[in-house]
């Protein structure tokens, strides 16, 4: 009996120490792209801080300098992650300037590593702020990269980003606290009825087949009675100038129309979309994504 009990505390604390020894996994996203050398050199950094460290590419396909994409692809990712993932965004046209480096945890328990440019509007709002800290960078900077000012990616955030993920830092030791009011955000439209009209705006483009995404969520639809089978009549616009008007079917899938043909239908995030049956209906009426394209829906 005494010998089981033995086993049985020692099989317990071999399966304690496992998962503490489990490392918190950091999730990479940049507008490098990865024709050089930068993306992994960050992952270099941060395996030279703990090489157990999971780590993992949301995207290095951001479209260069483009904050707002960065905003939405994090938004879209983040909730299928667990709590304690660090995300590392760097998207950064303003390296070397006075723009802030921060922390942010939300309260689902995510942790972003950025600069404050407006890459954590979207997540910010669907996940809520607990904290933001700016980084300190005389305590979290590679060391021997003081005199380096254009790639904080490597030198500042997949630093900082390793040291929180193997344990190195705790929170307290990123830097001071923020008011979580302060954080730089980007202005757009937010879906809203008028009558019978619903306003949205085309946050991004489904870019691999052309495929235009609105912000509006399949609630507002059911709230206008639209459903599957109904003919919704769009109407898109950039800077309130008319880009393409056009009358289609919502439907459940893209088969529900010949090859060529243009619908209506929700993504897979639930959200009202634009598409053609195996064409590129963004490339055909010449749209675009981000906070200066609108649209309006209404039921035919």
């Amino acid at each position: 009996m005494v010998q089981k009990s033995i086993y049985t505390f020692f099989i317990f604390g071999v399966l304690v120490a496992a998962c503490q020894s489990k490392k918190t996994a950091i999730v990479l996203q940049t507008d490098f792209g990865l024709k050089d050398g930068a993306v992994s050199a960050m992952k270099g950094v941060i395996l030279n801080v703990d090489r157990e460290i999971p780590l993992f590419d949301l995207t290095h396909e951001i479209p260069a300098y483009n904050i707002w994409e960065a905003a939405y692809r994090l938004e879209q990712t983040y909730r299928y992650w667990p709590a304690g993932t660090i995300f590392v965004s760097v998207v950064d046209p303003g390296v070397g300037t006075n723009r802030r480096s921060i922390v942010m945890k939300t309260k689902t328990g995510h942790y972003f590593v950025t600069p404050d440019n407006g890459t954590l509007t979207l997540v910010a709002e669907s996940a809520g702020i607990e904290r933001i800290q700016e980084i300190d960078e005389h305590l979290n900077r590679r060391p021997g990269s003081s005199d380096s000012y254009t790639f904080h990616g490597r030198d500042v955030y997949a630093y900082t980003a390793g040291r929180l993920a193997s344990g190195v830092i705790g929170p307290e030791k990123i830097g001071p606290l923020l008011n979580n009011d302060s954080l730089v955000k980007i202005p757009y439209q937010k879906p809203f009825v008028d009558k019978d009209t619903i306003w949205g705006m085309i946050p991004i483009l489904d870019s691999q087949y052309g495929n235009v995404w609105t912000n509006i969520p399949d609630s507002f639809l059911r709230k206008q009675s639209i459903k599957p089978g109904d003919s919704i009549r769009i109407v898109l616009y950039n800077k309130d100038s008319t880009v393409h008007s056009g009358t289609y079917l919502y439907a459940k899938t893209f088969g529900a129309v010949s090859v060529g043909k243009s619908l209506v239908y929700l993504n897979s995030l639930l959200n009202f979309s634009i598409a053609s049956n195996e064409r590129n209906f963004a490339d055909s009426f010449h749209i675009k994504s981000g906070p200066d394209w609108t649209i309006s829906i209404i039921k035919k």
